[in-house]
């Protein structure tokens, strides 16, 4: 699910400072985009390190947070589970069993198991990269 964030923007000589009210995060950028960007990164990796703690991500304000007049306010977007694919490459050693024909034809082919499987369950299950 798509969640939208508010953030403020807070201009520097340096570029921009983001502040994530609904977190208590920040980040920066060199310039807006960047910003945005460093806004969107902080509040998935926060987000899914909340998530693997067994913890609840708290739902964004739908209103406009307070900020001061050299502030401004954006929304910044964020599919949690899209993150995490992106993200999230964290390997787990996995056992699996075949048949020893097809093992030793895999590996006089040159093929990686490992991969094979990988490419084969995104299909199965319907995984963009």
């Amino acid at each position: 699910m798509i969640q939208a964030y508010p953030i403020v923007l807070t201009p520097d000589a340096g570029g921009y400072v983001v502040y994530v009210p609904d977190l208590e995060i920040n980040t920066q950028g060199d310039d807006l985009a960047e910003a945005l960007c460093m806004a969107r990164d902080a509040i998935g990796a926060w987000g899914i390190c909340r998530q693997d703690a067994g913890r609840a991500i708290p739902e964004p304000a739908t209103a406009e947070p307070l900020h001061e007049a050299n502030e401004f306010v954006s929304w910044v977007d964020i599919d949690f589970d899209k993150y995490r694919r992106a993200s999230d490459m964290t390997c787990e050693r996995t056992n699996i069993t075949l048949p020893r024909y097809l093992k030793n034809l895999a590996n006089d082919a040159g093929l990686n198991l490992s991969q094979e499987l990988q490419v084969r369950l995104k299909e199965v299950l319907h995984v963009a990269e």
